[in-house]
């Protein structure tokens, strides 16, 4: 999946109520595109100062006090050739935060370059929280994936499995029970950090859920806004398998939790056999319970493990 391209006019649109920007120079670059833009790491309000070979190309650059001070209390020399360091790393957009007036100089600049420059009176602390969010969700590495991806007791859960297994039904189910859908069929996923997966419905399919023989459902019309989620965090991944598929590939007791490797991110696992009889969407519940447990450091099975031990040196 290629990411949308962000454009100047759509970063300002995007962000006019909240950082209640201006535009005040580049303005005939309003269709300026950039790909895979970060903001910068750097949570310092003073980006600029002294260290301008840390200054990223193609990057969001922010100017607040710190910065403008930099770039004006020195020589006409230097602060002319600091002016030009900053426009020849060819910056999507500059953001002049803190309220700051920028030097005539950077402004000439940025128009003949055609760069577009905003400026705000909000801070460049928030400034950069709130595009950093933005961008690194904008950009964030994403793939796409087949199942049912549920919010079970507060848990992101994709259910997965073979075909035929009654993973649609089985969301249903639990969707009776007080769980919510996220997306049925087809998940969007986004790795939107080192260690965080974030899964959406798309457009197309949302609030939808196909079961056979019934159809396409709309859980939101049948169950209500609270049956519907718009994203879930992605921390449990629940398959379904036959009964010969369990036997042949899985451990009845595996003594390593389960994971299976999403976009780079190492994500629990759980694997259910499907046979006549099994209430499977209590047995889901089930193993989110114990997710929840483990994830606040308390594992059952290395718990069993040490009892088994201390009853045998007991024994011994």
């Amino acid at each position: 999946m290629k990411p949308h391209v962000v454009s100047a006019d759509v970063l300002f649109e995007e962000f006019r109520s909240v950082l209640k920007w201006e535009w005040v120079a580049g303005l005939g670059a309003s269709e300026r595109r950039f790909d895979e833009v970060v903001i910068r790491a750097a949570r310092s309000g003073a980006d600029l100062v002294g260290y301008l070979n840390y200054i990223h190309p193609y990057r969001v650059q922010i100017l607040g006090e710190r910065e403008i001070a930099y770039l004006t209390n020195a020589t006409p020399e230097d602060c002319a050739r600091r002016i030009s360091r900053i426009v020849t790393l060819e910056p999507p957009v500059l953001v002049l935060a803190d309220g700051q007036t920028a030097p005539d100089a950077l402004l000439s600049m940025c128009e003949r370059a055609q760069i577009p420059m905003f400026a705000t009176h909000e801070s460049s602390a928030f400034v950069i929280d709130v595009l950093r969010a933005y961008l690194s969700k904008h950009f964030a590495d994403r793939t796409s994936m087949h199942g049912v991806f549920m919010d079970i007791l507060g848990l992101g859960v994709m259910i997965t499995g073979e075909s035929g297994l009654g993973k649609s039904e089985l969301g249903l189910e639990l969707i009776s029970r007080g769980n919510g859908l996220v997306a049925d069929d087809a998940v969007d996923l986004f790795r939107i950090n080192q260690t965080t997966i974030e899964g959406r419905c798309p457009e197309l399919l949302q609030n939808l859920l196909e079961v056979r023989g019934i159809g396409l459902l709309d859980i939101r019309g049948i169950f209500g806004e609270t049956a519907v989620r718009r994203k879930m965090r992605l921390k449990l991944i629940v398959h379904l398998v036959r009964k010969e598929t369990m036997e042949r590939d899985y451990e009845r007791l595996p003594y390593e939790p389960l994971t299976q490797d999403v976009l780079g991110v190492p994500v629990r696992k759980v694997v259910i056999q499907v046979v006549a009889g099994r209430n499977i969407a209590v047995l889901v519940e089930a193993a989110v319970r114990n997710t929840i447990l483990q994830l606040r450091g308390i594992d059952t099975y290395q718990e069993f493990v040490e009892r088994h031990r201390r009853a045998m040196e007991q024994e011994g």
